[in-house]
């Protein structure tokens, strides 16, 4: 049976506004995302999550609890939906990070891990996801990184492809694991 899966971005935080690259930075919302957050909750509480999956950086986990806190289904952390870890550039500006996105695909970051690296640290939370949760519809709020894992590992786009293109950020993306 298939598992259902709905990403969402966390909100956005103080260091999005400030054009900062967290990474594997705590994070904040600010007070626009905690709005935002609140708001996610209201559009996908009626969807039948059995679970929401968060990754364990505050950004994500606070969005998590915002949007769900109250509604009785469980919030599970897990460490491998961070995002990529840029290492010494960890809340460098983000034009400078993210500027250099293609040179970091398979050369990890100074002191971090590459693209391919995170997006292999995501496909193991994939390989766990589906026996436990075969049949269920579940959400998941991570990062750039998790999108383009779920993008490769379950579309099949290419990373060189996901590199180069615009995070264009939307409502949720719907993925089925089989």
């Amino acid at each position: 049976m298939p598992v259902d899966l709905v990403f969402e971005t966390h909100s956005t935080s103080e260091d999005n506004e400030r054009g900062v690259a967290t990474g594997w930075l705590p994070g904040k919302l600010s007070e626009r995302g905690r709005a935002l957050a609140a708001e996610l909750g209201e559009r996908r509480r009626a969807d039948g999550f059995a679970a929401v999956f968060t990754s364990d950086l505050a950004r994500a986990a606070e969005t998590a609890r915002l949007a769900f806190g109250d509604s009785g289904v469980p919030i599970l952390h897990d460490w491998r939906l961070r995002e990529c870890d840029y290492g010494d550039w960890n809340g460098g500006p983000a034009a400078e990070v993210h500027g250099e996105r293609s040179a970091y695909l398979d050369r990890p970051y100074p002191g971090g891990e590459s693209w391919r690296q995170a997006v292999r640290r995501v496909g193991g939370f994939l390989g766990d996801l589906s026996p436990r949760w075969a049949g269920s519809r579940v959400l998941v709020i991570g990062h750039v990184a998790t999108r383009w894992a779920f993008d490769h590992l379950v579309e099949g786009r290419p990373l060189e492809e996901l590199a180069v293109a615009d995070f264009a950020w939307r409502e949720g993306w719907e993925y089925r694991l089989p």
